[in-house]
């Protein structure tokens, strides 16, 4: 026997289909197979080029076609010409459907957009703890979002949350002894949102928070008087960044990123 030729045929990038036909071939001599990969077959047109060339080579098609009709297509035009071909994804498919009772998307290259999806969203959760709290000021011109507010509105967990989003977030704490970083006045106004909340509640999620620490509630950190002067500050920096403001007071960060998500979507 020669060396037969097997035609790898995808509407995608052709990884699965490349994938599962090597782990076939290579339970046989080396030199029993060669494989040639035919991605992005969309149409009948490239279906009949495929056939023609596996036709010319009395080869074999492995194929993984999404599309039904564009899977029917390669299957009668494959069984007309008298080639071997067999289709990898579809039966299975077929089979899912049945089960679950659920049509199935048929668009080609889900998995590779999962992927991409997952990796982003690992990107943005990596993205958003190294840029935390203002720890590194260069992560506001890579960020697709700052955040930016006095210590205890939730700046963090806000950050993470819009991250498993695929957002990266960088966030600033405001403090009137420190000047904020020269960058965040470089960003484009549209990316910043201002974190407001009222002075009684900060009071006591900051009061509640030195009980947990063991401190005493009525350090400085949870002084009205001080917090006022904080929150004025954060007016006069908010002011200067021209951003818009979400008052965080009796919100969840659920809701305040859903808040800040649709600020988002209406500019686009």
């Amino acid at each position: 026997m020669g060396n037969s030729i097997i035609y790898v045929v995808s509407d995608s990038v052709g990884e699965t289909a490349d994938m599962v036909t090597k782990a076939a071939a290579s339970q046989f001599a080396s030199a029993a197979f060669s494989l040639k990969r035919i991605p992005y077959v969309e149409d009948e047109q490239h279906i009949e080029e495929v056939i023609g060339l596996a036709k010319l080579e009395n080869g074999i098609i492995a194929y993984t076609l999404v599309k039904p009709t564009i899977r029917t297509y390669m299957k009668t035009r494959a069984e007309q010409e008298g080639i071997i071909s067999y289709d990898i994804l579809g039966p299975l498919i077929d089979i899912l459907q049945g089960k679950s009772e659920v049509a199935p998307f048929n668009e080609p290259g889900m998995v590779r957009k999962l992927d991409e999806d997952y990796f982003k969203r690992v990107e943005a959760i990596e993205f958003a703890v190294k840029y935390d709290d203002g720890r590194d000021p260069r992560g506001i011109l890579r960020a697709d979002i700052v955040l930016v507010g006095v210590s205890r509105t939730s700046k963090t967990p806000l950050s993470q949350y819009l991250a498993h989003k695929r957002y990266r977030v960088a966030n600033v704490p405001l403090v009137p002894e420190v000047d904020p970083p020269e960058e965040l006045f470089l960003v484009s106004p549209e990316k910043c949102f201002g974190l407001k909340i009222s002075p009684e509640k900060l009071n006591d999620i900051r009061r509640e928070r030195l009980k947990t620490l063991g401190l005493n509630d009525q350090a400085i950190y949870a002084n009205m008087e001080r917090i006022k002067d904080e929150l004025t500050y954060f007016d006069s920096i908010v002011s200067r960044l021209q951003c818009p403001i979400i008052d965080v007071t009796n919100k969840a960060v659920e809701e305040t990123a859903n808040t800040l998500i649709n600020l988002i979507n209406n500019r686009r």
